[in-house]
């Protein structure tokens, strides 16, 4: 493992000061140990955050929430607020395994890298490792990698069912600069395309720390809930996900959110499944019909293409599962 240097602290303004100097914020781990243990990452010092106060749910003016960014993933899949007005965030967080629910936090796994085998194999060429090596993936083994948002540099997919929740409800990111100015930016500007820069990843500074993310409200009745398919029933990461939240009144669907994960570089908003639903009254008819626009602008690879039909039934089934709810 590359030396590095180890430092705790315990407030945000010593956080934004060891952030300024180049350390790299460190929570629960989960993600980042791994990755210095296989050296894909070899941060010359780590941070730890997971002193600070930033550890409570709140329920925001008109039926939104903030979850802090240290709130443990465990922590929010129990809470009753986000239960009762936002279950599909609640479920996505349940994808991981117990253990990860209990050391991961709510920042760290938006902050997630992809679980692509050539980015972890050092051996291999990846343009999100190593700039301008080339991307393995895309003349190798692509079943699980992305076929949508990809491009020429890199077709990794992003790995946090949270995000695809987050993402169908845009949700907002509050981020606090080491000057101590805060932003609070839309969860689909945060996480970056590949394009041809993929060692970019988010839209954050350097030294900026998480503080929380945000769900705004929405008219009630909300339904939603979180669907994701994978090769095994235990813990393994999705070929394909849905987040689906509608807002049915008078029998006609008022507000639809809708995105996918386990196919796209990021969590993917599909805008014209949205589309297709709002002003309709729910029916099979209707569901099968919105579903089909889920992979609209999809680039399969060689071994990948199932994930085109697998996409567009997850969607449907899912539309159909919350739109039927009571």
């Amino acid at each position: 493992m590359h030396p590095f240097s180890y430092t705790r602290v315990s407030s945000v303004r010593e956080a934004l000061a060891a952030g300024r100097r180049g350390g790299r914020y460190i929570a629960g781990g989960t993600t980042l140990v791994d990755l210095m243990r296989e050296t894909v990452e070899t941060p010359d010092t780590l941070v730890d955050i997971s002193a600070l106060p930033l550890r409570e749910i709140t329920a925001t003016a008109g039926g939104g929430i903030r979850i802090g960014a240290l709130v443990p993933m465990a922590v929010a899949t129990a809470d009753p607020k986000l239960n009762s007005l936002f279950p599909v965030a609640a479920q996505a967080l349940r994808g991981a395994s117990a253990q990860l629910r209990n050391m991961a936090t709510a920042g760290g796994n938006i902050m997630q890298r992809t679980r692509c085998t050539y980015f972890r194999d050092v051996s291999a060429d990846c343009n999100k490792r190593e700039p301008g090596s080339g991307c393995a993936a895309l003349g190798g083994y692509n079943r699980g990698h992305a076929i949508l948002g990809g491009s020429d540099h890199c077709v990794a997919t992003h790995a946090s069912d949270f995000a695809v929740a987050l993402t169908a409800l845009e949700a907002t990111v509050d981020l606090r600069a080491p000057d101590g100015k805060e932003r609070s930016l839309p969860f689909a500007d945060f996480l970056l395309r590949p394009g041809d820069t993929p060692h970019h990843e988010q839209a954050i500074k350097q030294g900026e720390l998480i503080t929380a993310v945000e769900i705004p409200a929405y008219p009630r009745p909300l339904k939603s809930a979180y669907l994701k398919l994978r090769d095994r029933q235990s813990y393994s990461f999705g070929l394909a996900s849905a987040a689906v939240a509608l807002h049915i009144r008078g029998g006609v669907i008022r507000e639809a959110k809708v995105a996918a994960g386990g196919v796209a570089t990021v969590p993917w908003k599909l805008p014209a499944v949205e589309r297709a639903l709002i002003g309709e009254r729910p029916s099979d008819r209707l569901w099968a019909d919105a579903a089909r626009h889920a992979a609209d602008g999809a680039r399969p690879l060689q071994h990948n293409r199932f994930k085109v039909e697998l996409l567009q039934r997850t969607v449907e089934r899912q539309l159909r599962a919350v739109g039927q709810m009571p």
